[in-house]
């Protein structure tokens, strides 16, 4: 097999398996050897043990011994952690996106505020989410700061798998949507500070949504 072939088998077998993380197909505390999860993408070995070790890197996954994968879930720590990370790198990510954003950018995002708006109104909370966390990967994008953009990228992951789960649980979305339009605003009119400090307060205020919704239902992990 090419190395180029071998690379596709790779990523393919991650993209699936990270989808179905994500998603809640394979819920926290799943666990499989690495033939059966062979088998249940009908494939090799190989690229399924090399996507895995990916997936353990990215924290969404246990390698055990003997036993194959587990997936892990996410603790009400690990979400206080990411959420507070997160609200310095978006803020950066805002910030750094005024003057740098170009029209077709922003008209992107915009289009996707717009999906989000119509998903609440169909009461569409999955859809919600996918729109929501589009948002936060394109102002990543915007920023045109590479690095920057995968640590924010990274960090979303994790954001979307607690928010699905939390999302089902609580109908509604535990965020601002007008937060949205006001970061984009800013970045539109070339307000760094302002598009830096609501972004960073949007996702501070989300962390405290969140820890209520976790304490509300009793639980410390999703």
């Amino acid at each position: 097999m090419s190395t180029k072939a071998r690379s596709t088998r790779v990523d393919n077998a991650y993209e699936r398996l990270k989808t179905e993380i994500l998603s809640g197909q394979l819920p926290p505390g799943f666990q499989a050897p690495e033939p059966d999860i062979a088998t249940r993408l009908g494939m090799s070995r190989t690229p399924v043990r090399e996507a895995l070790i990916r997936l353990e890197a990215d924290g969404l996954v246990d390698l055990v011994p003997r036993r194959g994968a587990k997936v892990l879930p996410i603790s009400r720590q690990d979400i206080c952690e990411i959420y507070q990370i997160l609200a310095v790198l978006e803020a950066l990510a805002a910030g750094t996106a005024c003057g740098k954003a170009s029209d077709e950018a922003l008209a992107e995002i915009n289009c996707v505020l717009d999906g989000a708006d119509e998903a609440l109104e169909d009461q569409d909370i999955e859809a919600w989410a996918i729109c929501d966390d589009r948002f936060h990967r394109l102002v990543a994008r915007a920023s045109g700061n590479l690095r920057l953009r995968a640590e924010i990228e990274g960090f979303l992951d994790q954001v979307y798998r607690a928010n699905l789960v939390l999302l089902r649980l609580n109908k509604a979305p535990a965020s601002n949507a007008a937060d949205h339009r006001a970061i984009v605003e800013a970045i539109r009119e070339g307000k760094s500070d302002a598009a830096a400090e609501v972004a960073r307060v949007h996702r501070l205020n989300g962390l405290a949504r969140m820890n209520d919704l976790l304490q509300h239902c009793g639980l410390n992990h999703v």
